[in-house]
């Protein structure tokens, strides 16, 4: 049954609590929404490499270095605000008012910035911390830059990203955000960069990628932002559920909770959905995203699937009444606030820890899969879904769970939700993208674990940080778009759970007929390919998810 946490609700939404390790600044970083009148386009790939720059301080002048004094290699303590005392001075002072320099910050919620070197008038090269307590995972940046020229081109180069490809080699524009602009013309995050280019750049081992790109400011003097993604911080989601609790219309059919405590003692927010009147007979949908804190696109997704979800739609109305949802919005807070790529505080990938994890090293993981094992005691879990981003990928698409050993039907079902899902957000969700295979590697992410506790239909939803190359579009994700995700995806469950077997028999011939041709068969010649394994059905496509998968 839904219940709230004794006491009163301010207690859930206490102030995010940092590793004492952390220096923070004082300033509330708020941004506006805004969707673009126009999709954003992919920026054409560039010509010939930049050149590469070497990681040698002596090739120019730190204006800014910022790195936690990490007291050993593990999380000990952590406090509301950081590291107590006054703050440090990260950033070089300017020499006047002719002085160009850009002020560089990121010791803000989410913020990622390490190092900034500057090696020309208006050219930097910039260092991203790697995930605390550990010395990898460099792909997430949000920071902000201030004393803008409008008139110069400057470029900037990330020296240490991590992965080896990139959808910035294929037309992704970082983020840029104009305080000037959101102020006066109610403008926020916006898609810029030419001359983008992704490309190896150390030698040694592990091998370090480099992202740069050009940009022009909007303004003199304009206080900027630049993020990977639209930044989705922990502080955004308490305001958002502090709205909901407020909310006399909503919060008769939403109770918010904590699920756990997390490492530095942040709550685990944990939403149970429902029509007033009881859970009696209703099968459960478990979602939750945010395991992977640099994957802010899966919040914005999660966001509009609340959104819908708790609207006076007559379809939210109905979910609501067959349904029991379950949701836990943000599974890694402490990664979130630190700004991690993809660990929490212990130091390792909490989507890597299912089935494994003590509740003291990974609680939010730990608390979750408990939780669905109580309720399965007691009922169907009809769904789970967990709500990542990818960055080797465009369009959105789905992980799901085909060990081979099932009937030919099993096997066919687990393809029919993001067929239908693919029918309803065709100018997003790729289906052809979507794979299946239970990989030995994967057998402790949340998709498997939980599928292996007896929920059958479970997936991941992989959001790309790019957009859409499908239904005639090439261009970014807005905000807008990936709301709307969630909103699809409660459209797609009423289509799976109708009780009028139309549309899942359609589905289900068309899964099957598309397993044919993967196979090299003509559709309806007959043949049974439920003794093939599921590598062999998808070595045809795009390669295993191993090769690709960020989830």
């Amino acid at each position: 049954q839904p219940w709230t946490s004794p006491g009163e609700p301010q207690a859930l939404f206490s102030r995010p609590r940092w590793p004492v390790e952390c220096e923070v600044i004082q300033e509330t970083i708020e941004h506006i929404e805004w969707v673009p009148p126009e999709p954003e386009p992919f920026c054409p790939p560039m010509g010939p490499e930049p050149a590469l720059y070497p990681l040698d301080e002596e090739q120019g002048t730190v204006v800014y270095h910022s790195s936690p004094a990490l007291q050993g290699s593990c999380f000990i303590r952590a406090r509301v605000g950081g590291a107590p005392g006054p703050l440090s001075s990260p950033a070089a002072p300017l020499e006047g008012p002719q002085d160009t320099t850009l002020l560089f910050e990121s010791r803000f919620e989410s913020g990622n910035l390490q190092k900034a070197i500057k090696v020309g008038p208006y050219e930097y090269v910039l260092l991203l911390r790697p995930d605390l307590y550990t010395a990898k995972h460099t792909q997430w940046f949000y920071f902000r830059v201030q004393n803008t020229r409008q008139e110069p081109l400057y470029r900037f180069t990330i020296a240490n990203m991590a992965k080896p490809k990139s959808l910035y080699g294929q037309g992704l524009q970082p983020l840029l955000y104009s305080q000037r602009d959101a102020q006066s013309r109610g403008i926020g995050w916006r898609r810029v960069g030419t001359d983008i280019c992704y490309c190896r750049g150390s030698t040694g081992e592990p091998p370090t990628f480099q992202l740069s790109w050009t940009v022009r400011f909007p303004h003199d003097g304009d206080t900027c932002f630049f993020a990977a993604c639209y930044p989705y911080t922990y502080s955004d989601l308490q305001r958002y559920l502090r709205a909901l609790m407020a909310d006399p219309a909503r919060s008769r059919y939403c109770a918010v909770r904590a699920l756990c405590r997390s490492l530095a003692g942040n709550t685990v927010y944990l939403l149970t959905v429902t029509s007033p009147g009881g859970a009696a007979g209703k099968r459960v949908v478990v979602a939750s995203a945010r395991a992977h804190p640099g994957e802010s696109g899966g919040s914005w997704a999660m966001r509009g699937f609340l959104d819908f979800l708790l609207s006076a739609h007559a379809d939210a109305r109905l979910l609501r009444r067959l349904f029991v949802f379950k949701v836990v919005p943000m599974l890694n807070p402490d990664g979130v606030v630190v700004g991690n790529s993809r660990c929490s505080l212990a130091g390792r990938d909490p989507n890597r820890a299912y089935g494994m994890a003590l509740p003291g090293s990974f609680p939010g993981v730990w608390h979750l899969r408990a939780m669905v094992q109580r309720v399965l005691a007691e009922r169907e879990v009809v769904l789970y879904c967990d709500f990542h981003g990818h960055s080797r990928k465009n369009n959105v698409f789905m992980y799901g769970c085909d060990a081979g050993g099932d009937s030919t039907g099993t096997r066919l079902r687990q393809r029919v939700f993001p067929l239908m899902l693919s029918k309803n957000a065709p100018d997003k969700f790729s289906f052809s993208s979507c794979k299946f295979q239970v990989q030995k590697s994967k057998e402790r992410t949340g998709r498997v674990s939980m599928w292996r506790l007896g929920v059958s239909h479970s997936y991941t939803l992989e959001v790309a940080f790019s957009g859409s190359t499908l239904g005639g579009r090439s261009s970014h994700f807005s905000v807008e778009d990936l709301k709307s995700l969630g909103r699809l995806l409660c459209d797609t469950l009423l289509d799976f759970c109708d009780p009028a077997p139309a549309k899942l028999q359609q589905c289900l011939v068309e899964a099957e007929a598309l397993l044919q041709r993967q196979m090299g068969r003509e559709p309806g010649s007959g043949g049974s390919w439920s003794d093939v394994s599921p590598s062999e059905l998808e070595s045809s496509t795009s390669g295993s998810d191993s090769s690709v998968s960020d989830g």
